[in-house]
């Protein structure tokens, strides 16, 4: 087994970097993944690889001997990028750094998945049924759409689910880091700053709310941490106009459940003591991710070991896990263990200075084969 997944590697890597190169030119902000969808399904149909289909939310399923079974493993990678560019963006190659926004996370893992699929199909690797996916809607306000999406319509049969998403090989995300994400206007009468002084203005009273959030005082959990942030605002009209409008975009994160309420319920109070006669506080929820609950610690154990002992095994370095909010999110709010492991080296993920060493990615092939054999085993 050892000689022919080193000899399909060798074969193969030029295919991959052909696949990294060919999605990295294809634009792919969350909720507009369909020329992403497209090209991969025609990759596996072009390979004689039967049976993909692209869903309601964009994903790309394919089943490999899933027909009629209930304990399905999941491997995954997300097609969507946190750029929003709707032209192609610029891919340089130099034979030691291939540069691209978007290369990485998580471009070069869609190649990997794909081509260990490949391997699955060519040599009918004996299973319990997988599903290989490549997800719509992982990024920032995509939401997770596409994993909820995957779980709702294969409600029950999904046990285990492992998604291709880290920046390095040596990191494996093990817990789930929940958020929810607000859009926070407030509206006021406004007027002239001068015959008007003293109405209420909304800038003034989003501060108050600013000032609220930045003053919360989250209780101490060990081993468990709270961030909160107010990442944008906007508003007023002139130098010498009381702002009429004003607005923020605020989110909490915590990787624990209770945590995550606690935050819930101090936003709910913060933005229901904001509103008055004179000033209107309209609330939208933009983005609600949900956190580790209910899963079974030993299983979770089982999914880390085996990627230990791949990442050992592979590259004989060691694994670092780590809470972080990814696809996993989905599965582990059901109860469902998951966990994210990392098929490249790279850098700058989420700019557009972002690249992986060339080098690393036929080793990362040689992780995702390895892991899938190992966590799809009858």
């Amino acid at each position: 087994m050892e000689n022919k997944i080193k000899e399909y590697i060798k074969e193969n890597t030029e295919e991959l970097y052909k696949i990294l190169h060919e999605l990295c030119i294809i634009p792919a902000p969350s909720h507009h993944e369909e020329k992403r969808a497209e090209y991969c399904k025609a990759w596996f149909e072009r390979n004689g690889i039967t049976g993909a289909y692209i869903d309601e939310a964009l994903n790309v399923i394919l089943p490999y001997q899933a027909d009629g079974r209930d304990n399905l493993s999941v491997f995954a990678a997300h097609t969507d990028t946190v750029f929003p560019d709707t032209e192609p963006m610029p891919y340089t190659d130099d034979g030691e750094l291939i540069k691209c926004p978007g290369v990485g996370d998580d471009t070069a893992s869609i190649a990997v998945l794909m081509l260990t699929a490949k391997y699955f199909f060519e040599n009918e690797i004996k299973t319990n049924g997988v599903l290989f996916v490549c997800n719509s809607c992982e990024e920032g306000l995509g939401n997770l759409k596409g994993t909820r999406y995957l779980f709702e319509s294969f409600n029950g049969r999904i046990k285990k689910f492992i998604t291709f998403d880290e920046t390095s090989f040596n990191c494996s995300t093990n817990a789930c880091v929940g958020s929810h994400r607000y859009e926070v206007e407030v509206l006021t009468e406004g007027g002239h700053s001068w015959s008007d002084f003293g109405k209420e203005n909304a800038i003034a009273e989003i501060s108050k709310i600013i000032n609220a959030v930045y003053s919360i005082r989250v209780p101490q959990k060990k081993g468990k941490k709270v961030s909160f942030n107010v990442g944008s605002i906007s508003g007023g009209t002139s130098v010498n106009t009381i702002a009429q409008k004003a607005a923020i975009l605020c989110e909490y994160r915590s990787d624990d459940v209770s945590l995550l309420a606690f935050m819930k319920s101090e936003f709910k109070r913060i933005f229901k003591e904001a509103r008055t006669d004179g000033v209107k506080v309209n609330v939208t929820l933009l983005g609600e991710r949900p956190c580790t609950d209910g899963v079974d610690t030993k299983k979770i154990e089982e999914l880390m070991k085996i990627a230990e002992n791949v990442v050992f095994d592979v590259t004989g370095e060691g694994l670092v896990f780590h809470s972080a909010s990814t696809d996993c999110n989905i599965p582990m709010s059901l109860g469902i263990p998951a966990i994210a492991i990392g098929v490249y080296k790279g850098k700058g993920t989420h700019t557009r200075e972002e690249c992986l060493e060339k080098a690393s990615l036929p080793i990362g092939l040689e992780i995702g084969i390895k892991a899938a054999l190992k966590y799809s085993e009858e």
